[in-house]
């Protein structure tokens, strides 16, 4: 196991994808952030509340589950089912710029899921990937448009993302 990011990278990669993202998008332009179940909504509502100090707006945060927009849904697993939950978007997507936030880019499928689930809720004016860690090898043509950190992993290792809300600390680790 060797650790990629502690929690004060976590913390700076946060901080910078935040002025990234402000900079990146107009003034007084409509914006939200909606993060992919289940990491992924944990960094969005990190990087709204970031977001809302930053530009002294509130910025909406949801969550998005993608369960049935997976390409490996039909796949045989084992003997589990997948578990569906619940999308929570309480506000209207169009004509916003969405940032979408995920934890960890690797084949771009969950993104591209992600994609197809959103453009199912509305009509954005447009959506922006952001993501904790791009670990490169993408499948699709998918990309980040502001990553905390970018390593370079093959396949066969693992990128986990442990939050303190879910995991009781802030790391990245690969194994």
């Amino acid at each position: 196991m060797k650790v990629v990011m502690d929690e004060k990278q976590i913390a700076t990669s946060l901080v910078d994808l935040t002025g990234r993202i402000a900079a990146a998008v107009p003034d007084g332009t409509d914006i939200a952030v909606i993060g992919i179940r289940s990491r992924g909504e944990i960094l969005a509502q990190r990087l709204a509340r970031s977001l809302s100090a930053r530009l002294g707006v509130t910025v909406p945060c949801g969550t998005l589950d993608i369960t049935l927009y997976r390409d490996d849904i039909n796949e045989p697993r084992g003997n589990t089912q997948p578990t569906v939950r619940s999308t929570e978007i309480g506000f209207d997507i169009n004509e916003k710029i969405i940032i979408l936030a995920d934890d960890v880019l690797y084949t771009g499928r969950s993104a591209r899921a992600a994609l197809d689930a959103l453009i199912d809720l509305g009509r954005p004016k447009a959506i922006r990937l952001a993501v904790l860690v791009d670990r490169g090898y993408h499948e699709l043509p998918i990309q980040a448009d502001f990553a905390g950190c970018t390593v370079d992993i093959p396949g066969e290792q693992t990128v986990e993302v442990r939050l303190t809300e879910t995991d009781g600390i802030d790391q990245v680790i690969v194994e």
